[in-house]
């Protein structure tokens, strides 16, 4: 005797349904833009990439509409396509907020204060990782390193970058930005909504005032080794080691003392950074071995 995949408690489920397609009107605007960004490459499926953030900029992730568009567009399957907007995490797969607020927690950013900013950051706003407000706005995640060391903790907005930052500026920078105050990157392009941001990324012009002539430089540390392979600085000094054993400096070359205010490392960087925030200070939460 048989018994039914019912009678054993086992679901089959149904198959999904086709994606729906865009309206007419947007699915014209799209094609037009798609269009304009396939023409640039010799090979249409390398379009893949600008063309997802172009329907991200539609509706502020990458639907399944979204990728039988571009699977459409490029003549390729949406299994494709979908391998592709999956692997990638600047796809967002969920509606999400209008500012994606990225906490740096990497090594160098972690143990200068990154954790703490993102354990206040989810207590503040009342979210977990890769969850959003309710009002729409902030969509908080924990993001791996954007090479701006120099510049630890860094947060990012929609990928702009927010320098030397503590628990206190972040809570006072994602409040600002749910209240639609002004908030001015430390350096790079204005800060712009996600969709808008999403556009710019597919290589459309960012045709805002002063935007295109706004641009983020390097810190001082990051530019020393350019500066020295240029002959543009001076040969680095040596310092005790900090364990205060022996070192090999040539001894015809001066060994230079530091005083108790001059910084060892590039890594002891004169910003402010979470050391400012005496109740949130950087370093280890637990004993090694725990």
């Amino acid at each position: 005797m048989t018994t039914s995949s019912s009678e054993r408690g086992v679901s089959l489920g149904m198959p999904e349904l086709p994606a729906p397609a865009y309206p007419d009107d947007v699915r014209a605007r799209l094609e037009s833009d798609a269009r304009e960004v396939i023409a640039r490459y010799p090979d249409s499926r390398s379009a893949l990439l600008p063309l997802l953030h172009l329907v991200q900029s539609q509706e502020g992730h990458v639907t399944r509409t979204g990728m039988r568009f571009c699977a459409d567009m490029l003549g390729l399957t949406t299994a494709e396509v979908t391998a592709v907007a999956t692997f990638y995490t600047m796809y967002r797969r969920g509606p999400s907020g209008d500012y994606q607020v990225g906490v740096c927690t990497n090594t160098l950013c972690a143990v200068m204060g990154g954790d703490a900013i993102f354990e206040s950051l989810q207590e503040h706003l009342g979210v977990g990782n890769g969850e959003t407000t309710e009002d729409g706005k902030v969509t908080l995640e924990h993001i791996e390193c954007n090479a701006a060391c120099d510049f630890a903790p860094v947060v990012m907005v929609n990928w702009e970058f927010f320098d030397n930052q503590t628990p206190a500026s972040v809570r006072r920078l994602v409040d600002d930005l749910r209240a639609g105050r002004p908030v001015t990157p430390t350096r790079g392009a204005p800060l712009c909504t996600f969709k808008e941001t999403a556009r710019i990324l597919a290589g459309f012009p960012d045709e805002r005032d002063g935007a295109v002539a706004a641009g983020g430089s390097a810190g001082p540390a990051s530019l020393a080794g350019l500066k020295l392979a240029k002959g543009e600085a001076s040969a680095a000094r040596v310092v005790h080691p900090r364990d205060g054993g022996p070192h090999d400096a040539p001894q015809d070359r001066a060994v230079h003392d530091p005083s108790p205010t001059e910084h060892l490392s590039s890594h002891d960087a004169p910003q402010d950074t979470s050391a400012s925030d005496p109740a949130h200070p950087a370093g280890p939460t637990a004993e090694e071995g725990e």
